[in-house]
């Protein structure tokens, strides 16, 4: 009994976890006396539930229980009576039961629900509070002493300083080293935060955004590799390229929770030539070449009729919509993409986090349409004898650090 209680509880954690969830909860699989998962088909008697074992049968009867859990208040207490007409496809489970032998059925003694529309509204509300009062960016430098972090923030017309200050309990995880989930973090301490690690904090800013005080932490280490598509195996999703700086081939695996997007030609010239321009000295409006006229923080806007993805409009020209949008915000107006959209001899840039495995990653974001990026960076990693492009003195906008917790 309290085993199963512990995995109640674990259940009802899980709904709080941000973007996680549904990787967290089918962990949990078939037990001799449970079964946790997704529902995929409900009929009279009958409710199919996706596990990470397999699909398994739950056997309905007079006697289950039903009980619902909410997720903006993920706690056994706060669960309510429920029914069988509340499941849908889609809904997390947690059934108690007698697992048969061959774990292809469970007669429910009880159900507890947390349901897909509970779920993506918790999600939603907390990615909006880490978008307003959160910020994401570089561990530029470390206080022991006053328990401060300076972070780097990147915006898309520059960068911007922001001094961590951590409130009393403020709580720490970090991502494991060979994992992009967040399901997977770690609980961690500030003694493991290190200069260059991506860092989303969340709390209260100042009024000039100089500083925030922090209640949640979230690090880790990451990487920005970029090359030439080599081979592209679409039944296993993974992606070969060939390096620009090292000319080694590297693996990239791209998993359910890669974010895939194309950057706009004339959006990633612009850019890169103004990063171009930086890393030379010239002061923006010299050269021709007009630094992007978006703020470097702020909400983003709607588009405005008539505007291309990238917030452009067809004849040139940058629109409303991207302007005060963060790095982030830019992103998420990108073009989706799919493996089967890209091309051999075609450059992408992935990020990831750093492994031990120089030879394969799992892709965090990937972009296509990087070429100028990537280009800049190659010929001035040449002259500087440096491997990475975020080491060469440039970056790819939108792939640093990671994506919402």
């Amino acid at each position: 009994m309290r085993k199963i209680l512990f995995l109640l509880f674990m259940f009802v954690v899980i709904g709080s976890s941000f973007s996680a969830i549904s990787a967290q909860i089918s962990d949990f699989g078939i037990k001799p006396n449970l079964a946790v998962g997704e529902v995929t088909s409900v009929s009279e008697n009958k409710i199919v539930l996706q596990t990470k074992d397999g699909a398994i049968d739950v056997v309905l009867s007079p006697a289950t229980q039903y009980k619902r859990v909410p997720a903006d208040n993920p706690s056994l207490k706060a669960a309510t009576e429920s029914n069988f007409t509340e499941i849908k496809t889609g809904d997390k489970l947690l059934v108690t039961g007698q697992v048969s032998a061959d774990k292809k059925s469970v007669p429910a003694k009880a159900i507890y629900l947390m349901s897909k529309t509970d779920i993506v509204q918790k999600q939603t509300k907390e990615q909006e509070e880490w978008r307003t009062r959160g910020i994401s960016g570089r561990v530029t430098a470390i206080n022991p002493q006053t328990n401060e972090i300076t972070v780097s923030t990147r915006g898309i017309a520059g960068e911007k300083t922001t001094i961590v200050k951590l409130k009393d309990k403020a709580s720490f995880r970090r991502y494991a080293p060979d994992s992009v989930q967040f399901s997977e973090a770690k609980e961690s301490t500030f003694g493991e935060i290190n200069t260059g690690d991506m860092i989303r904090a969340l709390g209260d800013k100042s009024s000039d955004e100089a500083t925030l005080s922090a209640e949640r932490i979230v690090t880790g280490a990451f990487q920005t590799v970029g090359g030439t598509i080599k081979a592209i195996d679409a039944a296993k999703n993974e992606i070969v390229i060939t390096d620009i700086q090292t000319k080694k081939d590297i693996t990239i695996a791209v998993g359910k929770n890669t974010t895939l997007k194309q950057f706009p030609a004339d959006m990633a010239q612009r850019m890169a030539q103004f990063q171009m321009m930086q890393a030379s000295g010239v002061q923006p409006g010299q050269g021709g070449v007009r630094p992007p006229r978006e703020n470097q923080q702020g909400g983003g806007q709607p588009r405005e009729a008539g505007q291309t993805p990238d917030g452009t409009r067809p004849g040139g020209g940058m629109g409303r919509g991207m302007r005060g949008g963060t790095i982030d915000d830019m992103l998420e107006r990108f073009p989706n993409i799919t493996i089967a959209d890209l091309k051999v001899g075609q450059m992408i840039a992935v990020s990831s986090t750093k492994t031990n495995n120089a030879q394969r990653i799992t892709a965090i974001k990937l972009l296509s349409g990087v070429e100028p990026f990537l280009n800049m960076a190659q010929a001035q990693g040449q002259g500087q004898g440096r491997r990475r492009t975020q080491d060469s003195g440039f970056s790819i906008p939108g792939l640093e650090g990671f994506g919402n917790p």
